[in-house]
């Protein structure tokens, strides 16, 4: 994807996501709607989705800036701190885990405010592209396993990732919207 089509597909799918989450009742927006990965006891919400977009963003920035300083493992997921490899079970834990602390920690925000930290991320998004050339649009990530692994693919995930979210809550919430 070139930056053009990056930039259109984050913000078409975030004023998509934003306008399909406005139209939730304050009720459905907090009620439980699917299991947490890390705990299946906990519940998230619509909202506690849209929590978790925001900080999957903020980490997808935080990789590309880790690889851009000349980090060999800017994802570092896949490997422990000793270097040896992580299974996928392991993998998975780690970010479910990662993504609990992150939504536990914001759950008391209201809609504005959880509004307010996905338009934080974006920002960091867009910021990180325009200093980014094409070319390193087009470069690897190490160890990214998103879209293709480049850069740009890696930004644009954040745009499929909200659409992924609301089908689960949707579901969850068994709704038809």
């Amino acid at each position: 994807m070139n930056r053009v089509e990056i930039e259109i597909k984050l913000s078409k799918d975030r004023a998509w996501l934003l306008d399909a989450i406005s139209q939730l009742s304050p009720e459905d927006l907090v009620r439980g709607a699917t299991k947490s990965e890390h705990n299946p006891d906990n519940m998230w919400s619509a909202k506690d989705h849209l929590v978790h977009l925001a900080g999957i963003e903020k980490n997808f920035v935080l990789m590309i800036r880790r690889h851009l300083a000349g980090n060999p493992n800017p994802v570092a997921l896949r490997s422990n701190p000793d270097g040896t490899e992580r299974t996928m079970e392991e993998v998975m834990a780690t970010v479910h885990e990662m993504t609990e602390r992150w939504v536990v920690e914001h759950r008391s925000k209201s809609l504005s405010e959880v509004v307010a930290l996905g338009e934080q991320a974006r920002g960091e998004t867009l910021a990180l592209m325009a200093e980014l050339s094409d070319e390193q649009l087009a470069e690897k990530l190490p160890g990214a396993p998103w879209s293709d692994g480049t850069i740009g693919g890696v930004i644009s995930v954040s745009a499929d990732h909200g659409r992924v979210h609301w089908q689960w809550a949707k579901e969850g919430l068994g709704r038809v919207v």
